[in-house]
């Protein structure tokens, strides 16, 4: 099966050895994404409900770059800094996933790359 790699432009992607997305049939995997502001640094600094909805943007942006959509969704996992933000976080991805509903994780880590990131997300499409 063909492989696609979607990038963000990330000037980690080469050091680490990841692509933001990958598309092989009709599946696609969106990395761990970090609320990375337009213009560069953290978006939305100490805001988790912020930082979720860039993610989220980022997210989708990708997937449509592989050829999905946001209703292909079938799974996400949060990562958050700290565990008392699970509502602002929460409340975020319900506002995202409204009517689409993927199943879901959300898990406390220890520290992100940078600190100001208090949600990272991954996630899963299946594109029919």
């Amino acid at each position: 099966m063909k492989r696609k790699l979607i990038s963000s432009g990330s000037p980690f992607e080469p050091t680490i050895g990841f692509s933001r997305a990958v598309r092989v049939g009709p599946h696609i995997t969106v990395s761990g994404t970090a609320p990375i502001a337009a213009t560069g640094g953290t978006a939305c600094p100490g805001d988790a409900y912020g930082q979720t909805k860039r993610c989220l943007e980022i997210i989708e942006q990708a997937i449509n770059q592989a050829g999905g959509k946001r209703e292909h969704v079938v799974r996400t996992r949060m990562f958050l800094k700290d565990m008392k933000m699970w509502e602002e976080v929460g409340r975020a991805h319900g506002e995202f996933f409204k009517d689409i509903r993927p199943a879901a994780t959300m898990i406390q880590i220890v520290q992100a790359i940078d600190p100001s990131w208090l949600v990272e997300i991954e996630a899963d499409a299946i594109v029919p």
